[in-house]
């Protein structure tokens, strides 16, 4: 199902009648056996100085929040761009279809199962269905490509967000199950420039993505911080909107974050965190039994579980856990 804007229906149908500590919880909730972060980012052609010099910008600081905030390993993050001259200890070689097809291969045999694979294009998108694409240096990937790309992903769980103008269609393309897409456009037809990509990033940057501030960004608030940000800016400038961004799984992506729990010696964490897995598996349990159950016992029990999880993740706080 496809969430066309914020609030998202289908996320705001399954929480609605929860207390806000519960719903606070399944913002902040990673996905299960989630153990390391990857990412592979790719900047397009810019056409002009002032786009391409804000690829580069925006791919900088994502790339340093992969590193220092996802404590994503060198091995697994990859920038791919127009021209690598711009920043050479960061980029790794130019954006063309055999370099990012040749990055999807060296990125499937890095990942584990459970593993978080992160793909970020950002640039001027064009075409329509499976012909669309993100504008690269030579022979542009399509989204039948990167579909195909990351089939082979089917054990860990992949955010693809395109932020580029004309990308609605990359939604339909690429989803699947344990994915999360994102897209700057609603259609192919929202052709103008996009502004979605530099606020989503600098949200990511500056941390201002973090709505609840529990220290970790959850797919969804970054892509609820992008959308809201847009529009103030095409209001500050009397514009009209152009541009609707879209995510494919809203429940996904409010329990996905970017970066992977980090470890403690603490025995009273491990046992904290082993109890709250324990839970987790037990609301995994209950969400496959929804379709068989009243939806008022469904409910019952589902605020029961994230309260529980959220007293939980207070807990190992409390000892100086990370949540």
């Amino acid at each position: 199902m496809i969430a066309h804007a914020l609030p998202c229906r289908s996320f705001r149908d399954l929480v609605i009648h929860l207390r806000p500590a519960a719903l606070g919880l399944l913002l902040a909730a990673a996905p299960l056996g989630a153990q390391r972060t990857h990412l592979l980012l790719v900047t397009g052609l810019g056409g002009e100085p002032q786009y391409s010099d804000a690829f580069v910008k925006q791919g900088t600081q994502l790339y340093d929040v992969a590193r220092t905030q996802w404590r994503v390993a060198d091995s697994s993050l990859t920038w791919l761009a127009e021209d690598p001259a711009k920043d050479a200890r960061r980029i790794a070689g130019r954006a063309s279809r055999e370099s990012v097809g040749a990055a999807f291969v060296a990125l499937s045999r890095r990942v584990g199962p459970g593993d978080l694979v992160v793909v970020v294009l950002i640039g001027h998108g064009s075409g329509e269905g499976p012909a669309s694409r993100v504008n690269l240096p030579g022979a542009d990937p399509t989204a039948a490509e990167y579909a195909a790309w990351i089939s082979g992903f089917a054990r860990q769980t992949v955010v693809f967000v395109v932020g580029a103008s004309a990308s609605g269609d990359f939604a339909g393309v690429l989803k699947g199950p344990g994915r999360v897409v994102v897209t700057a456009t609603r259609t192919a037809f929202e052709r103008n420039e996009s502004l979605f990509a530099g606020e989503f990033v600098r949200g990511l940057a500056s941390s201002e993505a973090d709505a609840d501030k529990d220290g970790r960004t959850t797919v969804m608030e970054s892509f609820a911080f992008a959308v809201r940000e847009v529009a103030k800016g095409y209001e500050t400038q009397r514009r009209m909107l152009t541009e609707h961004a879209v995510v494919s799984d809203s429940v996904l992506a409010a329990r996905t974050v970017y970066a992977a729990a980090a470890s403690s010696g603490d025995p009273r964490v491990v046992a904290l965190v082993a109890e709250r897995k324990a839970l987790e598996e037990e609301l995994e349990k209950l969400r496959s039994r929804k379709a068989a159950m009243p939806e008022a016992d469904y409910e019952r029990e589902l605020e029961r579980l994230l309260v529980a999880i959220a007293e939980k993740s207070a807990a190992i706080r409390a000892v100086g856990g990370r949540p």
